[in-house]
């Protein structure tokens, strides 16, 4: 191991041992830690010989053409005694810069991430297609890992995952479960969907939506019964569909909704919120595919799905602003984070005041 690569996992060890979620390292500057949400820096300030030692360690020998071509990368880093780093390495005026996030060993249980029931049942379903929404930072990948650990818990599935990079390993317990990472197990998402299909798989787990054909692909596999899970950049999960459809040509995007009216099955959004006693906590926002949901989407009534979702508690639905309206009186938030965190801060501090808005109109 060289000396880089040594100093390297003692800064990382003192990230873990101080609650460091990110860790940024850039030649020319100081070390840098997010914790708590806040940059606190370090002393240590690597020259760009250091960094290139230390990259040239670190970066699994398979990416390194695509390094040296493209000046970026990702992959996982296993820190010994510390735990996994999902890892970016790129270029910024010429120098070398690493972020890094730092992704527990042990996929958390549904119920340490304070998630609602609805989730298992969700997660649960025999075929569809499960999307998790939010934007980078929102404990997409972390909520996702614990349905599956949840399923893994509970019941006997074949799980395929298709990941970049892998964040969680999971032991088998009840499932038997591949996980294969882009440009070590397979080239591209495209070509290890097409393989999933073929590994008699219940469930294809994709670590993000990105294209037309990760779509059409995923919406072909939950046709023919499977269940695939994958997560999108979009900010709620009623402008999900909307945002789906964009990834298509304008004249195949009515033939793509009648399709996704047919498969799929919820779609979770998710906003952190800090919580009083100084931990994160999130709040989802759920639209299951209900028949009313169905329906608008079908007749492309994409704009009534926020209304629905609003409506529809009875059927495990929920928006941003009941989520964190239930979080704050649960003690869990307070209500200026709730605010903050609304759709709506003006329809939450009626909900406060005893003031509910319904499909129908005011419930006092």
């Amino acid at each position: 191991m060289s000396d880089a690569v040594s100093y390297f996992n003692e800064v990382l060890k003192a990230a873990g041992e101080s609650g460091t979620s990110d860790v940024h390292i850039k030649a020319g500057s100081p070390v840098t830690f997010r914790i708590s949400r806040k940059l606190v820096s370090g002393e240590f300030i690597p020259d760009q010989a250091w960094m290139s030692e230390l990259i040239d360690n670190i970066c699994p020998k398979h990416l390194k053409p695509g390094l040296d071509a493209e000046r970026e990368t990702d992959f996982s880093y296993l820190c010994p005694g510390v735990g996994r780093f999902r890892t970016n390495v790129f270029q910024a005026l010429g120098r070398w810069c690493i972020v890094m996030r730092l992704v527990k060993n042990q996929v958390p249980s549904m119920e340490q991430l304070g998630l609602p029931d609805i989730l298992k049942t969700i997660a649960e379903s025999p075929r569809g297609i499960i999307l998790m929404a939010g934007t980078t930072g929102s404990g997409k990948s972390t909520t996702l890992a614990a349905m599956l650990e949840h399923l893994n818990s509970n019941v006997r599935k074949h799980v395929v995952t298709l990941e970049d990079p892998i964040e969680f390993t999971f032991e088998e317990n009840q499932c038997i479960i591949e996980q294969r990472e882009l440009s070590l197990d397979t080239m591209t998402f495209q070509r290890g969907m097409k393989s999933a299909l073929r590994q008699d798989p219940d469930i294809i787990m994709v670590g993000e939506m990105r294209d037309a054909i990760s779509f059409q692909t995923a919406i072909s596999a939950a046709d023919t019964g499977t269940m695939v899970m994958s997560t999108m950049h979009t900010t709620s999960s009623s402008s999900s569909v909307g945002r789906i459809l964009e990834f298509f040509k304008q004249d195949e995007r009515d033939t793509v909704r009648r399709q996704l009216a047919g498969t799929l099955k919820a779609v979770i959004c998710q906003r952190m919120c800090p919580t009083v006693d100084g931990r994160m906590t999130p709040a989802q926002e759920i639209m299951i595919n209900t028949q009313t949901v169905k329906k608008a989407i079908e007749d492309n009534q994409l704009g009534k799905l926020a209304a629905i979702i609003e409506a529809s508690e009875g059927d495990g639905m929920q928006s941003f602003n009941q989520a964190v309206y239930k979080l704050a009186q649960e003690g869990r938030i307070s209500r200026e984070v709730a605010y903050e965190k609304a759709n709506n801060a003006q329809a939450v501090k009626m909900m406060f005041d005893g003031i509910f808005l319904s499909s129908g109109g005011i419930v006092g």
